[in-house]
């Protein structure tokens, strides 16, 4: 489009300005901090069954032909929100494009809602956030494949927040200089997207783009099936967003007239730099997480899973953990999985245990607790703690004598056949007997017991969706996903003081719909203490500190040196203490004490603190791993020596510090010396593996 555009409004944060405008189609176009020029695309980008792209084709979401007929059809405004209102002359379909603030942070969330006219729409795709002009936004117009570069993480079960950055033509998106012969672009395009239940399995939802003059940051805020695409048009770049699609994830939704389908959220941020965009969008998921005490006191967990009893509980194990938590300063003590076996079946398919597929009653087993469970979780009251349990709610085992006893209709279906996972059904929280079936669950532990906290662990990804009449499986995914939400704030509205802890297989569920409902949540199963230094480091560009739960397992044998790594790598997040710390001698379990009691010193500051990294987002194998939290007045910083000959690195530190104080370990080996002239830190950590928590006061917060 080459033609004048006449403005519609200009809306936003002084340092995100939308700005939206249509030429003499009527289409409203979205630029920010610019007006929109000849890239700038449809404010949203629909598909409809039959109805492709117009002007190009490919495996792109743009270009749509029902998009460029969707006419401006008003607005409306305030200092928060924005609404668009466009329709399709066509069809009758109407789109209500939704823009909203984040207090005075330079974030913006969106999403749209459709609703079909005097006839049926067979929706087959819809944008959350379409933006062109990224490239001049970022500072390289014209130089978008050499100079910005596409950030996004891997993020394996166990590896989770491996960040990796490409310049966009190394990433596959080149200028082919096709645009000078009146085309659009390469046709190609960068793609992200996940189909299933586990929003985070392979890669995290949320990525930024980085040019020579800003970033441009993003999430897409829902726990299922999601997609991004990056790709060129005429001499620029555009940034799409999506829930599920049916190219990708098979869904599709079937609107009857007046039926309406609202989009997935997703938020986006410009900063000049990484760290300023992490930290607007760290502000953002706390002031869209539902508040829950927990998230402000940071009581400290002890589960018995990790590198400890591993799914076999029994009283007799158990309750020298408790004594031994209690001695080392824990509040909460959860007892992880296995608790309700009494097959003790020994180990079933992939390692798992052989309760693996009869879980979904969840009882307690007779044959692990003599005399009942409710022995251990008083002797866990008694010992000045708070008891907790594992679940995996989700999921019923195909020998569960539920299996048989829901309806057919309370499960995930293909073509009218129960999807079967691993040993598992899925339950559909669609159905009322399901949502009844947990509630029941629930209810009855946290009365029975007296508990105030559960682990939600969910252990399988049962793939693209289920059956879900006119629509497509995908669908019936993303349903679920929502009532699942709805679920766990229909836990929080009737216990307001249980602890939920999201889980599922550790970090395959990093995803920023689940974070705004839960007020703690697992990072990873990561077991290998030297691995775990990584992933703690990275996890704060995902989820905030107060929130991530981080393991710290040490066990008997362990020098100080290695238990003060252990412990460090959990004390700038949520330490989740584990390992047989029943086993330690008493000079190993007060080490642990020491970690736990200068946590306490500090804890509740890590709920306004933000995340830097002074030595690059960390790398899954480096040497040397530093995070540091700014607290507003001051910087705690961790770093690890994990291996390597150089027992000596420099670390640049804000402007302002004025000294470095130890935290934990006190009185250990080595030095940290800090010249004020030019701001940097010279720390030794003479052996491998090492690490050290600092604090490190200043004046001014340089991220304020």
């Amino acid at each position: 489009m080459t033609e004048p555009l006449t403005p519609i409004t200009s809306w936003g944060p002084e340092a995100l300005t939308l700005h939206l405008a249509h030429g003499a189609d009527l289409v409203p176009r979205l630029a920010v901090n610019a007006a929109p020029g000849r890239a700038a695309l449809p404010l949203v980008e629909v598909e409809l069954a039959g109805q492709g792209r117009s002007g190009t084709s490919g495996k792109r979401h743009v270009d749509g032909a029902v998009s460029r007929r969707l006419r401006y059809d008003g607005h409306d405004a305030d200092g928060e929100r924005l609404t668009v209102r466009t329709r399709d002359p066509e069809t009758g379909l109407r789109a209500a494009t939704h823009f909203r603030r984040t207090g005075t942070l330079p974030t913006v969330s969106t999403w749209t809602e459709l609703t079909a006219g005097d006839r049926t729409a067979d929706i087959e795709n819809v944008s959350s956030l379409v933006l062109s002009g990224v490239a001049a936004l970022l500072g390289a117009p014209g130089r978008w494949e050499r100079d910005v570069r596409l950030w996004t993480a891997d993020n394996p079960w166990s590896g989770e927040y491996r960040w990796q950055g490409v310049p966009l033509g190394a990433a596959g998106l080149i200028d082919t200089g096709m645009t000078r012969f009146g085309q659009t672009g390469s046709k190609n395009r960068v793609a992200r997207t996940s189909t299933g239940s586990w929003p985070s399995s392979e890669q995290l939802p949320m990525g930024w783009l980085a040019g020579p003059d800003a970033v441009l940051a993003w999430q897409i805020e829902h726990n299922g099936s999601w997609h991004t695409e990056i790709a060129d048009r005429f001499d620029e770049i555009y940034l799409l967003l999506s829930g599920p699609g049916r190219r990708e994830h098979q869904w599709s939704v079937r609107l009857a007239p007046g039926e309406s389908f609202t989009t997935v959220p997703v938020t986006f941020t410009l900063a000049p730099g990484r760290d300023a965009a992490l930290a607007a969008l760290t502000g953002h998921r706390r002031a869209v997480r539902r508040p829950h005490p927990d998230t402000t006191e940071l009581p400290v967990v002890f589960n018995d899973f990790m590198n400890c009893l591993m799914g076999d509980p029994t009283t007799e194990k158990l309750l020298p953990l408790v004594a031994a938590a209690a001695a080392a300063g824990c509040e909460y003590f959860c007892v992880d999985a296995g608790w309700y076996d009494d097959e003790r079946a020994g180990d079933g398919p992939g390692g798992v245990p052989g309760w693996w597929d009869a879980v979904g009653a969840w009882e307690p087993a007779p044959s692990r607790f003599p005399g009942g469970l409710a022995e251990v979780t008083d002797a866990i009251k008694a010992a000045g703690m708070i008891p907790g349990l594992w679940l995996e709610p989700e999921v019923v085992g195909v020998r569960s004598p539920l299996a048989a006893s829901l309806p057919d209709e309370a499960f995930f279906r293909r073509d009218g056949t129960r999807i079967t996972e691993w040993g598992r059904h899925q339950l559909d929280l669609r159905h009322p007997a399901a949502v009844a079936h947990l509630d029941d669950t629930v209810d009855r532990l946290v009365g029975e017991f007296g508990l105030g906290y559960l682990k939600l662990d969910y252990n399988i990804d049962i793939g693209a969706g289920t059956d879900s009449g006119p629509h497509g499986p995908g669908h019936g995914l993303l349903e679920h996903n929502r009532a699942y939400l709805r679920w766990l704030d229909g836990v929080h509205d009737r216990h307001p003081g249980l602890v939920l802890e999201g889980c599922a297989a550790g970090g395959m569920r990093i995803d920023h719909a689940t974070l705004a409902h839960v007020p703690v949540q697992s990072l990873s199963d990561q077991q290998d203490e030297l691995l775990i230094a990584a992933i703690a480091a990275a996890a704060p560009t995902a989820v905030p500190p107060e929130q991530g739960a981080v393991w710290a397992y040490p066990y008997a044998g362990q020098s100080d040196e290695e238990i003060a790594f252990t412990m460090v790598s959990a004390l700038l997040g949520r330490v989740h203490l584990s390992g047989r710390i029943d086993l330690l001698a008493p000079d190993q379990l007060a080490l642990v004490a020491e970690a736990l009691t200068a946590y306490g010193g500090y804890r509740r500051e890590l709920a306004r603190a933000l995340p830097s990294w002074p030595l690059g987002l960390p790398g899954w194998r480096d040497d040397w791993l530093a995070l540091a939290l700014d607290t507003g007045t001051e910087t705690l910083l961790a770093v690890w020596r994990r291996t390597g000959a150089d027992a000596v690195r420099e670390i640049p530190v804000p402007a302002g510090t004025r000294a470095v104080v130890p935290v934990f370990p006190r009185g250990a080996p080595g030095e940290a010396v800090l010249d004020r002239e030019t701001g940097r830190l010279r720390i030794t950590l003479p052996s491998a593996p090492s690490a050290r928590l600092l604090r490190l006061p200043r004046a001014v917060s340089p991220l304020s």
